[in-house]
């Protein structure tokens, strides 16, 4: 992935589930000793696992979280409760294994991966200018596509960017419309004259760039960062690698949003991880149509609610490839 044009072309060709794999691990599950629908969502999580790994009796293998990192040129308007260094201090607080999404990572075995981007360089003010040029917005998206380990089994995609919650309700709201007021949230805790100030700066970035939302990714180039596009780019290189998908919450989600509105279909490899405390996440997950696996009232980000939601897949294929057949076991019923 090295150009916008390869990713255009990249989410033109989606590669499609196993439909046999779908039909065989189904066939499984209606065999399985328990009373057929006993296990609720895990059968359905079971059976989408398999058709896109292919294999109608799979394992979780090799879960990998990515956590991008970037800095936003808005976070000088004051739209966040935190300095813009904090982000440059979370990625050594990553790297040392402090974090909450390291703990997590860890208890599910998944290998975590962190890529800060250009931290040193935030993006543009959106209210000013677009948040990155051609050429940065290509780089982020193939940072982000060229960071999914193929081997791996699932993908978790986190962030870490101060300021980045204004970047996402802009993109979603640029997205979806609405006013910019639906979208905005409380993010890292400001107040409400905060909240009343994100709500403007996103007004300032849709009419600044009113010509350019029509095109779902110039709406993330123009509105977004570059940690929302190298989550962009990550989760269309999973699909082309038949990777499944956790999304996280409301910024790993503004970034699916992009995919969702640019090629329909584009999110059939994923699953929502989580229900985040932003409001505007229910939205995102009601336009995809995904029902959360867990609802516990977490705001964090770094992919911590999407990671926590790993342990429910690994379960859920557990069951499924792990549990005796009818056949098997000599029990009545099957």
């Amino acid at each position: 992935m090295h150009d916008l044009a390869a990713f255009r072309a990249a989410l033109a060709d989606l590669p499609q589930a196993d439909p046999q794999a779908r039909a065989d691990a189904d066939a499984r599950n209606a065999q399985l000793t328990k009373p057929a629908g006993s296990l609720g969502r895990l059968e359905e999580l079971a059976i989408w696992y398999a058709s896109w790994r292919g294999n109608p009796r799979p394992q979780v293998d090799s879960p990998q979280v990515l956590v991008f990192a970037g800095n936003h040129g808005i976070a000088a308007r004051g739209v966040s409760a935190f300095p813009a260094e904090v982000t440059v201090q979370m990625v050594a607080n990553f790297r040392a294994g402090g974090a909450a999404i390291n703990q997590l990572a860890n208890a599910f075995g998944a290998r975590i991966d962190v890529h800060e981007l250009s931290l040193d360089t935030p993006t543009a003010d959106f209210t000013a200018a677009p948040a990155m040029s051609e050429a940065e917005f290509a780089e982020a998206l193939s940072t982000g596509w060229n960071a999914v380990a193929p081997q791996s089994g699932l993908l978790v995609t986190g962030e870490m960017g101060i300021a980045n919650t204004t970047a996402a309700a802009a993109v979603a709201a640029g997205l979806f419309g609405g006013a910019p007021a639906d979208w905005v949230g409380r993010g890292t805790g400001v107040d409400d004259a905060g909240l009343a100030l994100k709500a403007q700066v996103v007004a300032e970035g849709l009419a600044l760039h009113a010509a350019a939302l029509s095109d779902p990714l110039e709406t993330l180039r123009c509105l977004g960062g570059r940690e929302i596009a190298a989550m962009a780019g990550a989760i269309l290189a999973a699909r082309h690698h038949r990777i499944p998908v956790i999304l996280d919450g409301f910024i790993c989600c503004a970034a699916a949003a992009v995919l969702h509105k640019a090629a329909p279909g584009s999110l059939d490899h994923c699953v929502a991880g989580h229900r985040s405390a932003e409001a505007a996440h229910t939205r995102l997950l009601d336009a995809f149509g995904l029902e959360p696996l867990l609802s516990l009232n977490m705001r964090l980000g770094e992919g911590s609610g999407a990671a926590l939601a790993i342990g429910i897949l690994q379960g859920a294929v557990a069951c499924h490839s792990g549990m005796a057949t009818f056949a098997e076991a000599g029990v009545s019923g099957g």
